[in-house]
């Protein structure tokens, strides 16, 4: 039976809010294909400025569009569900962290396909990343709906779900790593004399630029971008020797390791 909205939404939070805005800004989906629920009327006004359509009852969800996706915090997902005695849809996308598909399918007490997903904050300014579980579903349509929703905004990789810890350390998780650097280069900037704005501008806008000229350099490896910021006998090689010295990379894989235990940690609460 055709269902009167193509996506479902529950949960009308800040991740939701950024899917339901790239999906709508990109025209992969109108406003009219898409309902949405929450518990909080004021969350649900927000997005009602969207034009999607609002309901704080979730059964309606469920039981009036075609894919459903989840979007509340992995601790609220038994409450999203339970006192429903009807749930018709069989498609679900879920980017619950640390709520493992099996987890949502003994809940639900059916047979459902479920894509599991892990975007990052950047995807609430059309450009961040995601990695998407797409082994459930073996319907080509299917797969392209759920790849396109996400790449209407972001990267999308996609991969197994025991892979998702990994994508949490590395993207879901990352955008703080960055954060950090770049407020270390800032106060590092204003010991060196700048103003904090000027070395936020500097600071920001360099990232960003390297960003792209991997992206536009992609027959070069990093290895080769480095060398080529790093003259010989010039003033980058001495900071790349500070990093070198004091073992960046080992910090990296030793937070990014912490990162991903705690993911894990996390699949076994719920």
């Amino acid at each position: 039976m055709e269902k009167k909205f193509k996506l479902g939404v529950i949960g009308a939070g800040f991740m939701s809010s950024a899917i339901i805005s790239g999906a709508i800004n990109s025209s992969f989906l109108a406003p009219k294909d898409i309902l949405v629920s929450d518990i909080n009327a004021l969350s649900i006004d927000k997005l009602a400025n969207l034009g999607v359509s609002t309901t704080l009852n979730n059964a309606e969800v469920f039981n009036n569009a075609e894919y459903v996706l989840f979007a509340v915090k992995p601790q609220h997902f038994v409450n999203a569900v339970k006192d429903i005695a009807e749930i018709s849809c069989e498609k679900f996308i879920s980017i619950m962290a640390g709520v493992k598909k099996s987890s949502i399918k003994s809940t639900l007490n059916k047979s459902v396909k479920v894509a599991r997903c892990m975007p990052n904050t950047p995807c609430s300014v059309g450009y961040g990343a995601v990695g998407i579980d797409l082994f459930d579903f073996d319907n080509e349509t299917d797969k392209t709906f759920i790849k396109n929703l996400f790449s209407s905004f972001a990267q999308v990789v996609v991969l197994d779900e025991s892979k998702l810890n990994a994508v949490t350390g590395i993207s879901g998780s990352s955008p703080a790593y960055f954060y950090l650097f770049i407020k270390g280069l800032i106060d590092a900037g204003v010991r060196q004399g700048l103003e904090p704005e000027d070395a936020k501008k500097l600071a920001v806008n360099t990232m960003i630029g390297s960003g792209k000229m991997i992206f536009e350099n992609s027959a070069k490896s990093l290895d080769e971008l480095i060398a080529a910021v790093c003259s010989k006998g010039g003033t980058t090689i001495e900071a790349v020797k500070v990093y070198n010295e004091n073992s960046l990379g080992d910090i990296i894989d030793k937070a990014v390791s912490a990162c991903v235990k705690r993911a894990e940690e996390l699949e076994t609460l719920i």
